[in-house]
């Protein structure tokens, strides 16, 4: 039942997602759309000592990539190289000329960019008038003009009949080192399978940045977790330390929890680089130095955040609310913002934006959809010198607005959500089966478990309950936020982080609910048992 929920209807498809094979599933790099074409020129730049310039972007996808492909040239020994990632809260997202001309500057002729790039049309005329062979490695959706590069590596490009299109800026990064180590490992004296020590990147990328679980993605997340619990990188060994966590234990959950927001917590309150540093550490003195950094930045992100959705808040207690809701503060981070919308949404189920100021004064901000329309078609129907600049898909955007335009913002976008508005979708929770609490046992886990990793396109599967009765429920942790439920007859628990305790508070001894949640192991100071996380709780009359 839980395959047939995930559209697998035949015994073939069942057997390659229940039990993905690293050598069936991840397939030659080569029949990526001019991947032939951007070896020979990097082989060419190594071959002739030119200077190499990775071009990051700033987030969980971009900078695991750069750490690939810096332990790629390391690996063989090129130092004729550097590492750029640009600051979110000055620079922006993707190429800019003034990162190009610095570049080009310190003698660069090839720049690989890994996670950006795919958009840039005028950077990519920049880069050409400064000498510098653009070599593109992206995911992101191509636009119907491409810039002008020496090579594009994105599957999505026309023409390209590789077999997923859905790989992540890290995935792609990988699969580029993959076809340089085929040409030419045996060569710079690589062991043969070196590469799949770089999965410990591409499988924290391929999560965290919510690509499709399936396909060779499944694969690419499935191993980088097995190599994540053997990894010896010193950056993640001080990382996990720092966040008490067991290595062999780690499970996707602890990538887009804990792992995740910490490399972005770099970008977001800081420096990206700091993040490349801790992942590249090749010493734990490195190591421990840049994780503790990174703990705090996110110690203080979390902070931040709170204050910015609280102040969010009471703004807009005293506001009359309209379809969309435009609400920013110039003090704000814009590098949060999108943290805070996607708050906002769950609490006022209407679309929003919500914007900050840079270091350099301008208004940018993020946008999260609340099902009723496609931000960026919203946004790009919005009269010409409105936005500076757009970017984004369905659910999510990024966009930039003069300071004189941020104040008419709100009007324009309900105008325009009028002609862009559709039907939402029936968003009715889903069951997959329902169980008895007597079934949550080892036995039938280690079934569920064949479906990991867990994630978009493949969601942990959801159990319905029926009529248990409760026998404690408490609220706990510092602040009293998190709800743990016990039942009549059983030792299973059921837990809920950050629950609302006005809509909870109802639940007490001797309530009988229906109760919706999902499986998992919890490893909490390595004592391993089972626990259902809660989904939905609805009290019987």
């Amino acid at each position: 039942m839980l395959l047939k929920k995930r559209g697998i209807t035949n015994a073939g498809d069942a057997e390659h997602f229940l039990y993905p094979d690293f050598e069936r599933d991840v397939r030659d790099p080569f029949g990526i759309l001019n991947m032939e074409k951007a070896v020979e020129r990097i082989l060419c730049a190594i071959d002739t000592n030119e200077r190499i310039a990775i071009y990051a972007d700033y987030d969980c996808d971009g900078i695991p990539g750069a750490t690939i492909f810096y332990d790629f040239l390391k690996k063989i020994k090129y130092e004729n190289f550097e590492v750029y990632i640009p600051h979110r809260n000055i620079e922006g997202y993707g190429l800019n000329n003034k990162a190009l001309d610095a570049l080009a500057e310190r003698g660069a002729t090839v720049v690989i960019t890994i996670d950006c790039g795919i958009v840039d049309i005028e950077e990519a005329d920049h880069a050409r008038k400064l000498g510098i062979d653009l070599i593109v490695t992206d995911h992101h959706l191509p636009q119907d003009i491409l810039p002008k590069a020496y090579a594009i590596i994105n599957s999505k490009q026309a023409g390209d009949t590789y077999h997923d299109k859905m790989l992540c800026g890290a995935g792609v990064a990988w699969k580029l080192v993959c076809a340089l180590l085929a040409r030419r490992g045996e060569v710079w004296g690589v062991p043969k399978g070196w590469e799949k020590w770089l999965l410990d990147m591409a499988g924290i990328s391929t999560i965290a940045d919510m690509v499709p679980l399936r396909n060779e993605n499944r694969a690419l997340a499935k191993y980088g977790l097995v190599v994540l619990r053997k990894s010896r990188r010193p950056g993640l060994l001080a990382l996990l330390q720092k966040m008490d966590m067991n290595q062999a234990n780690i499970v996707e959950d602890d990538i887009g929890f804990m792992i995740g927001p910490r490399i972005n917590a770099a970008s977001r309150m800081g420096e990206p680089m700091d993040a490349f540093r801790l992942l590249s550490a090749e010493t734990r003195e490195e190591a421990d130095e840049y994780a503790e950094k990174l703990m705090h930045l996110n110690d203080a992100r979390k902070g931040l955040v709170a204050s910015m959705v609280k102040e969010a808040h009471k703004h807009l207690e005293g506001r009359t609310l309209r379809e969309i809701i435009v609400i920013g503060n110039p003090m704000w981070k814009p590098g949060l913002v999108g943290l805070v919308a996607m708050s906002l949404v769950k609490k006022y189920e209407r679309t929003i934006f919500v914007w900050g100021r840079t270091e350099s004064g301008e208004i940018k901000g993020s946008c999260r959809s609340d099902g009723t329309v496609h931000v960026v078609d919203m946004m790009t129907s919005v009269p010409e010198g409105v936005f500076i600049d757009v970017g984004g898909h369905e659910e999510a955007g990024g966009f930039s607005v003069s300071s004189d335009a941020v104040h008419t913002l709100e009007d324009e976008l309900v105008k325009a959500y009028q002609l862009a508005r559709k039907e939402k979708e029936n968003t009715e929770l889903s069951v997959d089966m329902e169980l008895a609490l007597s079934e949550v046992n080892w036995v039938n886990w280690k079934q569920i478990e064949k479906f990991a990793p867990f994630g978009t396109a493949n969601p942990k599967p959801v159990f319905l309950f029926e009529k248990v009765k409760i026998a404690e429920a408490r609220f706990f942790g510092k602040e009293k936020t998190h709800l743990e439920l016990s039942f009549d007859g059983s030792g299973i628990k059921a837990i809920l982080f950050f629950a609302d305790s006005g809509k909870y508070k109802i639940l007490k001894a001797g309530v009988t609910v229906d109760l919706v949640a999902t499986m998992e192991v919890n490893t909490f100071r390595n004592n391993r048992e089972l626990r259902l996380r809660i989904v939905e709780v609805v009290k019987k009359m």
